[in-house]
């Protein structure tokens, strides 16, 4: 009987999470990670093979992931995003953003290498277009990618039986898209957006590559162009 590979995706509850775990459901067993077991039971019931890993990121432990003996893909998508000039975003902001953004992130691979390199398993972190370039107004927020970035970097070369891929998505047609736009005081216009399945498939070609080539990076822009 053939074993069907395990994914491990965080913020799977909605949005880009959610897409890539309906991306990846027909071909992984799945563990939906989130904060709330409700969308995520409801999540896993649609998809065959998955089943929800509530848990809370920034206080995750050993025994949260103690089940977990092999791991093929983890996909980091859950974030947090907070805007505001320099002079008007104060240090706890800036706490909590690195806190969900890349200490949680780092904390649950470490937690989680055995079983990663037991499946020579695939890392694929979520960052942004903030992770190449800062904007006035998302500091903490471009920080907080750009640092994603060198964690993804470093464990390339620390780990190189796994292999690490980065998503560098524009914007995208999401909730947290929708509360952006609202703190922007700019309209909604999804159509100059990017689905969100189409980040998912962006996954699914980083995970599909050919076992010669290993996907360190992809950047993917919305085809109608920047916001102005």
């Amino acid at each position: 009987m053939l074993v069907r590979p395990t994914a491990l995706v965080t913020g799977a509850s909605r949005g880009v999470g959610a897409a890539i775990a309906r991306a990846l459901a027909p071909t992984h067993d799945l563990l939906l990670g989130g904060r709330d077991p409700e969308a995520l039971a409801e999540m896993a019931s649609a998809l065959p093979g998955a089943r929800p890993w509530p848990v809370e990121l920034t206080t995750v432990t050993e025994a949260d992931v103690a089940a977990i003996d092999r791991l093929d893909v983890l996909v980091h998508n859950a974030g947090v995003l907070h805007l505001g000039r320099v002079e008007e975003t104060p240090a706890e902001a800036w706490r909590h953003t690195m806190e969900v953004n890349v200490i949680a992130v780092v904390e649950l691979t470490r937690l989680l290498l055995p079983a990663l390199r037991a499946g020579r398993g695939h890392v694929v972190l979520i960052n942004s277009g903030s992770g190449q370039r800062a904007g006035a107004g998302w500091g903490s927020y471009s920080a907080s990618k750009f640092a994603l970035r060198a964690f993804a970097d470093a464990l390339r070369l620390e780990e190189p039986e796994l292999q690490v891929t980065t998503i560098y998505p524009g914007r995208v047609d999401t909730d947290m898209q929708r509360e952006v736009r609202v703190q922007e005081g700019g309209p909604y216009q999804p159509e100059r957006y990017l689905n969100a399945d189409s980040v998912a498939r962006v996954v699914q070609a980083a995970l599909t590559a050919s076992p010669d080539a290993h996907v360190t990076e992809i950047t993917v822009r919305p085809a109608a162009g920047p916001l102005n």
